[in-house]
């Protein structure tokens, strides 16, 4: 179940919190693609450990250091985040550097179509991830000791350069969309730009509601955080709506009025009016978006073939790389929901 001593990290544990008692029980969390994460339980206290995967990584890839200083920075805002106890950039305990944080308990969905809750919970819930992602678009990060997070300005042409250079590293063979998104996008990015603290994964899977209530208690998994332009983060977060249920979980074909989930122009109003300074969305930020999500999958495919893939189902989830980039592609040459496709008029 794990590729290391427990008992080593056990004493560690027992060294850097003392009033951990009983024996350390690991469950390993399933769901995760990018760095592996542990349930660490014992009799006094609930944990939960990430660290990154084993073997050699992408450049900037895994940072999970970045990961528990935001985490850090946030605690006691707007934005609720779990409590983050301490990081360890050595690898000399379980292999790798890791941190370890206070295990939170609610539910975390896999899916957009939120199973098993009722419709008016469902749209009460989508509403309180909109009002976050809001939230966390107007923390001041200067205040909150993020200087250095990340260089302010130029994202969009930074972020298409990494990539970029990320699609490149990992391919196995060259993914046809791909290519077209690296000629289109440098070519089409909308003019102004904003500078607030972006999640960077900022979508339903990661974020922890209440047991019970229909509201977000946590956002999870922040390794691809840094400062940049808040309309990646948007659009991210509103892809499902433009991609299947058999890709990765998104909503395109489902009977979203039956589920009681708002349609793609409903949801995105639900953020604007939580954060009514924004700028408007544009197709090159679901472009942009979608073009991203398709190269992490590729980074995915990968670790696989390295055999340091995070999770057992690896394999076919780096498949998606095409899927995703195919809906790229479409955000471009089909007629856009809101729009034209030269990106005349804002959402």
């Amino acid at each position: 179940m794990t590729d290391f001593d427990a008992a080593r990290l056990d004493a560690a544990l027992k060294h850097r919190l003392p009033d951990l008692a009983g024996p350390l029980r690991l469950e390993r969390v399933a769901g995760g693609q990018s760095n592996p994460t542990f349930f660490a339980s014992y009799d006094t206290r609930d944990l939960v450990l990430r660290k990154q995967p084993p073997g050699v990584l992408l450049p900037s890839a895994h940072a999970i250091d970045r990961e528990f200083r935001v985490m850090r920075a946030l605690a006691g805002s707007d934005v609720p985040v779990p409590e983050c106890l301490f990081y360890e950039p050595s690898p000399a305990i379980i292999g790798t550097p890791f941190y370890v944080m206070a295990r939170l308990h609610g539910r975390v969905f896999p899916g957009y179509d939120l199973p098993g809750v009722a419709p008016a919970d469902r749209r009460a819930m989508y509403r309180s991830m909109a009002e976050t992602l809001a939230k966390l678009h107007a923390i001041d990060w200067r205040a909150a000791g993020l200087d250095g997070f990340g260089r302010p300005g130029n994202f969009f042409p930074r972020q298409i350069a990494r990539w970029t250079r990320q699609y490149e590293l990992s391919k196995t063979t060259p993914v046809p969309d791909i290519e077209r998104l690296i000629e289109w996008l440098p070519n089409n990015i909308p003019e102004g730009e904003t500078t607030t603290l972006c999640h960077g994964d900022f979508r339903l899977g990661n974020l922890m509601f209440h047991p019970t209530e229909p509201r977000v208690i946590a956002v999870l998994d922040w390794e691809l955080s840094t400062l940049g332009d808040p309309l990646a983060d948007l659009a991210f977060n509103a892809m499902a709506w433009r991609c299947r249920p058999e890709d990765y979980g998104g909503l395109l074909g489902l009977d979203l009025a039956a589920l009681g989930i708002p349609g793609e122009e409903e949801y995105i109003a639900m953020y604007y009016r939580a954060a009514p300074r924004m700028p408007g969305l544009w197709p090159f930020h679901f472009a942009f978006a979608l073009f991203r999500f398709a190269v992490i999958f590729e980074g995915i495919a990968a670790r696989v073939r390295a055999g340091n893939a995070a999770a057992a189902d690896a394999a076919n989830t780096g498949a998606l790389s095409r899927a995703f980039a195919a809906h790229a592609v479409a955000a471009i040459d089909g007629p856009p929901p809101y729009g034209d496709r030269t990106c005349q008029t804002p959402i």
